[in-house]
This record gives C-alpha cells, structure tokens and sequence, in this order.
C-alpha cells in the first residue's frame, strides 16, 4: 500500500467514526441527551414495570361520558367503573402525563384539558395518594408549555407536583417493539410512580391522522424522537408495549378537527363535551376515532397494536357504559 492509499483508507475510516459519534449527538437532544449517557450509571437500561390493576373478569372497562363540567363528568365516568378507590389507593404515588406538546392556549385543542386534569388529580387525592406527579417532555420549551397551556396551574392549584424533564431525569427503557428496542425516556417520574394516568387531548394529526391516548406517550421519549416519523403507526403501536397504564382518559372536551396536533385556530375546534375513561388504549382510540367522523379501521396504528395482542379494536364488545354527568 503507497502513502496514498493509505491517508486516503485512513481518512474514510476517521469520516466513519465521526459519523458514529455525530449519529449518536444526533439520537439525543439535550433532555436525555449524548453528555448524560456518556455517564455509566445512566447507560443502565431500565425495565418499565406494569402500572394495571387487576379489576376481575366482570369490571367496565370503558365509561362514556357527556357532559359540561370537567370535574363531574371524570367523577360520573370513574365511578361507572367502580370508583377511583378500584384504582388508586391511599399511600400511591400517581403519575399523570398530560399532553403539554406546545406552547398553546386551551382553547385551541392542541393540549390537554387543565379542567379535566385538575378533577383527575383532585380524585387521586381524595383516593390517599401519597403524592400525584404531573409531567411531561414537550417539544416546545417546557416551561413555556406549561404555562401557556394551563397545566401548571391547574396541577398546582390541585396539589400536584409538576416534574419538568430536566437531562438527568433520562434513562435508557428496555421497550422491545417493533421499531422501538432500547431509546432515551423520560424515566424519573415512571420509576417513582405506583400508578400512572394518561390524559391526552383528541385531535387530528397531520402524519397518523389522529392522537388520542397511545400517541400521547410519545411525549416521553427523548433525544431526536421525530426520526421516526417515517414509522408513526409502527411507533404508536409500540407504545402500547412500553407503557401499562393504570387507566387513559381521552379528553374530547373539546376536539382538534383539522391542522393538528398544533392548530392555531379557535375554527379548527370543536365542542364535543364528552371524555372517555378506560383501561385498553386500543379501544379507547378505536371509539375516539370515530368523534372525527373518520373510518376506525383506516386508524393503522390500532390494528397494529390489536394484531400483536395489546388490545382490541372492538369495544362494542367490552364490558362498557355511556354516562350523562349532571
């Protein structure tokens, strides 16, 4: 081999390695990001633990509630389904994971309900949890999230505690997915949690075409989570292997109809007053699809999720009720 060669075999090895090392910067933004796992401890890959209450063969499963009052309708919609003592007890410490994506008012549909986040931790305390933890890793700057979008109020003026995602708060999750093996998540408030609780808002999406209760997950991972928007359903579905929810609620107060998830305009919204409490994700997005007026079975990501037995598209079928809160 001449000198030549030799610089130019050297110099495509050296681009190699330094695509390894820009590849991994650029798996992880600075929540989870490259300098925290370069710490060993850090690397330690967690294994999520179940977060189900075994509830008997013959519990709801599902309660549909209609109503104008945010704390009524998720006390109606609770105790169709045995109370919130069936699922929360005292001593627990609750995890709530809202959706607090963007830096929006309420009204506009693209978070959360505060209202219906503030009855939900109200009953978790009523219930004796110890402690209820309100967090999320937006993709706006967090504290501005928060607060344009209600959630930190309405959390603290219930008593909950808002946990930021801040870098240390990362640990590497076991998922074994499809897509998703091994990835950055936002672990801290998950490890102390004994139950958690998904409250996701209902609206359109311009690359899956809708998020409910499985995509609202996505919001903790981390690092350069949008590479995979090329495999949303995919994606989607494997959330419903990584995180066992204790119970979602789908927050249909008001609905996101079209230029979702961010809209932006009040015309894009629509008052649905309705919120659907339940213990499989799959049929809660199944029955939450069709408040768009869309086809169910065009939802990919519920099929796949169903087709790997992570619960079922057919909610007709389940044990479930319809609720009118006064």
């Amino acid at each position: 081999m001449d000198r030549r060669e030799f610089l130019r075999r050297a110099g495509a090895a050296g681009l190699c390695v330094a695509g390894s090392v820009l590849g991994a910067a650029w798996l992880y933004d600075p929540r989870g990001g490259a300098d925290y796992f370069r710490n060993e401890e850090a690397k330690k890959t967690a294994l999520l633990k179940s977060y189900r209450v075994e509830r008997g063969p013959g519990a709801v499963t599902m309660s549909v509630v209609r109503g104008k009052d945010p704390e009524k309708m998720v006390r109606a919609g609770l105790d169709a389904m045995g109370g919130i003592s069936s699922f929360v007890q005292k001593g627990d410490v609750v995890l709530i994971k809202p959706n607090v994506a963007f830096d929006r008012a309420p009204a506009l549909g693209a978070t959360t309900s505060p209202e219906v986040l503030r009855a939900v931790v109200l009953t978790c305390r009523e219930a004796g949890a110890r402690r209820v933890i309100v967090a999320d890793n937006p993709i706006n700057q967090p504290e501005g999230c928060f607060f344009k979008s209600g959630i930190q109020q309405a959390a603290t003026d219930a008593g909950a505690d808002v946990m930021l995602p801040k870098p240390n708060a990362f640990s590497l999750v076991k998922i074994n997915g499809e897509v998703l093996k091994t990835w950055s998540a936002f672990y801290q408030p998950l490890d102390e949690a004994t139950k958690v609780i998904g409250i996701a808002p209902c609206k359109d999406h311009n690359l899956c075409s809708a998020s409910m209760t499985m995509k609202n997950w996505y919001g903790l991972l981390g690092g350069r989570r949008n590479q995979f928007h090329q495999q949303i359903h995919a994606v989607i579905a494997d959330f419903a292997r990584m995180i066992q929810p204790t119970f979602v609620v789908l927050d249909a107060t008001r609905v996101l109809m079209q230029n979702g998830p961010t809209g932006g305009k009040l015309s894009d919204v629509q008052e649905a007053d309705m919120l659907v409490i339940g213990t499989d994700m799959v049929a809660v997005d199944t029955f939450g699809y069709t408040l768009f007026g869309r086809d169910p079975q065009k939802l990919e990501y519920v099929y796949r999720a169903e087709a790997r037995g992570l619960g079922s598209t057919k909610w007709k079928e389940q044990n479930w009720r319809e609720v009118l809160a006064g």
